[in-house]
């Protein structure tokens, strides 16, 4: 009975409910009333995860479902489907996709066919449109011809440069573009009256970030500031599960500017990057991914300041 009184408490406290998909190992969180999450896996892209290495989000209205992001293919998009009617069997009437990584608008046309509108800034429907056959190449090497079967290119229907607004069944929705972050178009969704941001790829939680060709650490920055400036009680990272503020900070604003900083003095010394090893990143190495992602980030950020 303590035990089941101990669950209630912490149900009443954080407001939470998981349950898990026997695919993919999605989980499905409870963020506040009507507002749910989908986390998936921190690994790369599999045969198992269809892709769907990411979070998600989707929020209930009288009207129907907004969606975060539609998953890495078809058959992921599927998957996010299942698990949004274990909550509710009303439509998914929009789509917003919050960035420009595959993950983020692949199952697109999965939920066009079922009536949604697909939102994207204009930078993200020009690099989904630029990086399309790459990605396309990538995924069907990480997941097979079988788990991208069905996949079908579908660009967004209502396009916007930096604010998008709108509202469904009383709720509303903002979504901003505020620059170059992980990728060119990356986004983030303000729900003003829950006060629950979801950030795309501008926040990885409990994973390393990964700053690759298409980002912009000095830009990610900016994008990061203009979202915390909502002050959000709630967030729902790219990476990771719901969280609070001071964690995104922690994990991924932090970890930028660390790194520019060093990187920064490392040039001044006249550190070259055969010797990019030496940046000391290992107050982040509770990060998954760290071994795999640490260096490259840093050999792309010195690239950027050189430039800079």
């Amino acid at each position: 009975m303590k035990k089941f009184k101990l669950f209630i408490l912490l149900f009443c406290m954080y407001g939470s409910f998981s349950y898990a998909s026997e695919k993919q190992n999605l989980v499905l969180k409870k963020v506040d009333n009507n507002v749910w999450s989908i986390v998936g896996p921190l690994t790369n892209r599999d045969k198992e995860n269809l892709g769907n290495n990411a979070t998600f989000g989707f929020v209930v209205t009288d009207e129907g479902i907004v969606l975060i992001d539609s998953g890495g293919s078809f058959n992921g998009a599927k998957a996010i489907h299942e698990i949004i009617k274990t909550v509710s069997n009303k439509p998914v009437r929009y789509v917003i996709n919050s960035g420009g990584q595959d993950h983020r608008w692949f199952g697109n046309d999965y939920f066009s066919s079922l009536g949604a509108k697909i939102i994207s800034s204009e930078a993200a429907k020009k690099d989904h449109q630029t990086r399309s056959s790459s990605q396309w190449s990538m995924l069907e090497t990480l997941i097979g011809a079988e788990g991208i079967k069905g996949t079908k290119e579908k660009f967004a229907d209502i396009v916007f440069k930096a604010d998008y607004k709108f509202t469904l069944g009383n709720i509303q929705f903002e979504v901003y573009h505020r620059g170059q972050a992980h990728t060119p178009g990356d986004a983030f969704i303000w729900l003003p009256q829950s006060k629950v941001m979801f950030t795309g790829d501008i926040v990885y939680t409990e994973r390393m970030l990964g700053i690759g060709e298409q980002s912009k650490s000095k830009t990610w920055l900016a994008s990061f500031d203009a979202m915390a400036s909502h002050k959000p009680q709630h967030i729902v990272p790219g990476h990771g599960s719901p969280t609070t503020l001071n964690i995104a900070i922690k994990d991924t604003r932090d970890y930028i500017a660390h790194l520019r900083n060093a990187i920064a003095v490392f040039i001044e010394q006249g550190g070259d990057a055969s010797d990019i090893s030496k940046i000391n990143q290992s107050k982040f190495n509770y990060l998954s991914n760290f071994d795999t992602l640490s260096g490259r980030n840093a050999l792309k950020v010195y690239t950027e300041l050189e430039w800079e």
